[in-house]
């Protein structure tokens, strides 16, 4: 059984629905720490510069909340809701977030540090400015992103679908793109020396015009292209 405290402004340990939440919020309560959200049906609720630290949220439903200014610290979520959200200038640390989908979503100022969001789909978000970092994308779909002269660090985009994102002027730093899609991508002055590209293809070469590598990546592709680099 959960231990429940109440504090002025913030609870802890409790397990809220979308009744709960709001009464909490009524009551002028905007920090939540070890409560639990499993399953609720939280869409369209104002939780505007709230802080929810060790929360979980799996399979929860977020659908045009506004999360403007929150805070999310260790949280886990997978599979939650988060299509349609306002979640401008939001931060989210050390979260668990697989699967979530976030459609639509205006994400401008987000930071995600040290993120696990595979398999997450961010199709048709508003995004400038935000960052990730330290962060899992295994999967993840980041269709039409723009990292143009975004200093990327410690980012694993293995398998991710990359399709039209811009990299131009990019700096990759411990990253991967094993086995990313990367039709239509842009790659021009990108320095992917930083960056494992095993799994590209003979297809993708000609996106990587203009882009900075090392000796033993052309070597590499080379050989996945059965050409032998003496």
């Amino acid at each position: 059984m959960r231990r429940m405290t109440t504090h002025t402004t913030a609870v802890s340990g409790m397990t809220l629905d979308r009744a709960g939440i709001e009464q909490q919020l009524a009551q002028s309560v905007h920090h939540f720490i070890d409560c639990a959200f499993d399953h609720a049906d939280l869409s369209r609720l104002d939780l505007q510069g709230c802080t929810f630290e060790r929360c979980t949220l799996a399979l929860t439903s977020l659908f045009a909340s506004k999360l403007a200014r929150s805070t999310w610290r260790r949280c886990r979520a997978g599979s939650a809701d988060f299509e349609s959200v306002d979640a401008v200038d939001a931060t989210f640390e050390g979260c668990d977030l697989n699967n979530t989908t976030w459609r639509r979503a205006k994400l401008a100022s987000v930071t995600y540090r040290g993120c696990k969001l595979t398999g997450a789909s961010f199709e048709e978000v508003a995004h400038l400015g935000l960052s990730f970092e330290d962060s899992l994308l295994v999967g993840a779909d980041l269709r039409g992103f723009s990292f143009r002269k975004a200093i990327l660090k410690q980012l694993d985009f293995s398998d991710a679908y990359l399709a039209g994102c811009d990299f131009r002027d990019a700096v990759f730093e411990d990253c991967s793109l094993r086995n990313a899609t990367i039709k239509l991508a842009k790659f021009q002055g990108t320095d992917l020396r930083g960056a494992d590209i095993d799994g590209f293809t003979l297809s993708d070469a000609s996106l990587l015009k203009g882009a900075v590598i090392t000796y033993a990546q052309a070597a590499n592709f080379m050989r996945a292209l059965n050409l032998l680099v003496i």
